[in-house]
């Protein structure tokens, strides 16, 4: 997979300028925003003179790549991230700016797939089988009768 693209060569072909989040589900480029910094992460003196580190920003309110129900969904389970409805991500691990990039969109890619995921399915609770409880008693019983011998009342 084309992770800066977000295409794949597979049977549906490529989609350039567009990232994948999960299934035929895509955001356009253009609503990605970013931005380079100096990074102290690794690199010697190169570092000092080169904005390596990335953030990536996504308006996530406001976008209409998403469907709504998902959009709804990633809203309520990133509120303590977002800034105003916009959500970012920062990578500055690797000394190129490129590789912090791709490392970017994986992690943007990745929160938004887990923030979109539709909510597990109930518990349905499970009733206990009446051999096992009464099993259980039994066990319960004998341990008790094992314990009450050990008294030493008759010990004189």
């Amino acid at each position: 997979m084309d992770v800066m693209s977000g295409s794949s060569r597979g049977p549906g072909g490529p989609t350039p300028g567009r990232l994948s989040i999960r299934g035929s589900v895509s955001l356009p480029e253009a609503e990605l925003m970013w931005r380079f910094s100096r990074s102290s992460g690794p690199g010697g003196q190169h570092v000092n003179t080169s904005d390596s580190q990335v953030e990536l920003r996504f308006d996530l309110a406001s976008t209409e790549a998403l469907p709504e129900v998902w959009k709804a969904r990633a809203l309520e389970r990133l509120a303590g991230r977002l800034v105003d409805g916009v959500v970012s991500v920062r990578s500055s691990e690797h000394r190129s700016q490129w590789r912090n990039r791709e490392a970017a969109l994986v992690r943007l890619t990745a929160l938004l797939a887990e923030a979109t995921a539709p909510p597990p399915k109930p518990r349905r609770p499970t009733r206990i089988p009446r051999g096992i409880n009464e099993r259980r008693l039994r066990e319960k019983k004998q341990r008790s009768e094992t314990k009450r011998g050990r008294t030493s009342r008759d010990w004189s």
